[in-house]
């Protein structure tokens, strides 16, 4: 329910502590668990040879992995709070030497913390996995040093200074880095906390209401409401429905396309920011280039995603018949569903429409596509190795490829 003007939000870090030291994982959390980690780690290692990691080179290690990890935009998203809950509270969890427990209690928080927040904090210009990631990372680490619920109430606390980032940072290498600040944040205030510093832990209420928070979180229902997300297409997730609706029209010639109109509420492309892109991070913010991508390049993948994909001669004419009916509703970028329609110069016209891009979960990617998610990221010869890692494995593999330096 609303939070009233009078109701205090002085216990949302005390309960969500004392959840997280309480969980009780199944199976099916824990293979969910795992299938975050192998997830993160591939679209980790697919970064290697990007900037972020020569820039980040020095820095410790969950800022590094987390920013790394997520400068491809391909790593999973939980749609109900907006946040790329895998590429923060996994480094975070790898760093402090935690496992699947630990970063479940992690990534629960931050749903909930996320949805509580709402649309509205999204909209207002935060970028949500930023805000909440700093505290969910310091339940992470907190649990994997072995800190009770009043410990991870005082980490809690401790990351608040940290609980930022905006989404005008979107197109530029400024989102991942953010997002390895707050990943980094969390690990640091649980250091903190497991070192006797104190914390006033309604620091974190306070925080909440301060950025918008409307809804206080609920600690009931599955450990992560609604599951994760898989991206199957390295870009924003507000991009995976009109691939996917341009994607089952066929194989379509260029020059036979003389208008490309997508109908979809407001909300679903809000984070699209870079309508005309100029590199190959502002194509994956860009409603035209992900139509584009999907025309030339049949299965937008982490080619389709660089500079020179991007700065393509043939891709200024696509951008160019690209255009936006959305109406002024929505809340979430999977509001209502996504329709694409092609007119073609001999006057006929193609449409799909896409409610759930396959990875949803309820729509989930097969076995195969994750596999192949994998493979496109690591290669076949590293494929089996990675989709059997587990923590301990997942955190030395890191380690060797993006060694982390010093707090």
């Amino acid at each position: 329910m609303a939070i009233a003007p009078h109701e205090s939000t002085d216990a949302i870090a005390h309960e969500l502590a004392g959840w997280a030291v309480g969980i009780e994982p199944g199976a099916g959390d824990l293979d969910l668990a795992r299938r975050a980690l192998v997830d993160t780690i591939a679209v980790t290692l697919a970064a290697l040879d990007d900037p972020a990691a020569a820039w980040t080179d020095g820095l410790p290690a969950a800022l590094r992995w987390a920013a790394v990890g997520h400068v491809l935009d391909f790593d999973d998203l939980h749609i109900p709070s907006t946040t790329h809950i895998s590429v923060v509270c996994v480094p975070a969890t790898l760093s402090a030497g935690g496992g699947g427990r630990e970063y479940l209690a992690a990534a629960g928080v931050m749903a909930r913390l996320g949805t509580a927040l709402g649309w509205n904090h999204y909209t207002q210009g935060w970028h949500t996995t930023a805000t909440v990631g700093a505290i969910s990372a310091a339940v992470a680490a907190g649990l994997s040093f072995g800190l009770d619920s009043e410990g991870i109430a005082t980490a809690m606390a401790h990351a608040v200074p940290a609980a930022g980032g905006v989404r005008q940072a979107f197109g530029t290498a400024g989102k991942s880095i953010q997002v390895g600040f707050a990943a980094q944040a969390g690990v640091r205030a649980a250091g903190l906390a497991a070192a006797g510093a104190t914390a006033d832990p309604r620091a974190v209420g306070e925080w909440f209401r301060l950025v918008g928070g409307r809804m206080s979180p609920h600690v009931e229902g599955p450990i992560i409401p609604d599951g994760l997300g898989l991206k199957l297409h390295p870009c924003c997730y507000a991009l995976q429905r009109p691939i996917a609706a341009v994607r089952s029209l066929g194989s379509l010639s260029v020059d036979d396309i003389a208008r490309i109109r997508v109908h979809t509420p407001n909300s679903a492309v809000l984070p699209l920011i870079h309508n005309f892109p100029s590199s190959g991070l502002e194509g994956k913010f860009s409603l035209n280039y992900g139509i584009a991508a999907a025309l030339l390049d049949g299965f937008p993948d982490i080619g389709s995603f660089t500079d020179p994909a991007v700065q393509r001669p043939e891709v200024r004419s696509i951008l160019d018949r690209v255009s936006l009916v959305a109406e002024p509703v929505g809340e979430g970028v999977l509001d209502g569903d996504c329709t694409v329609v092609v007119e073609l110069r001999d006057g006929s016209q193609l449409e799909a429409v896409v409610d759930l891009p396959v990875g949803h979960p309820r729509r989930p990617a097969s076995v195969a596509d994750f596999e192949a998610k994998v493979r496109g990221c690591v290669g076949d010869e590293r494929a089996a190795e990675i989709l059997n890692l587990d923590w301990v494995s997942a955190a030395a593999l890191l380690q060797r490829h993006l060694p982390g330096g010093g707090n």
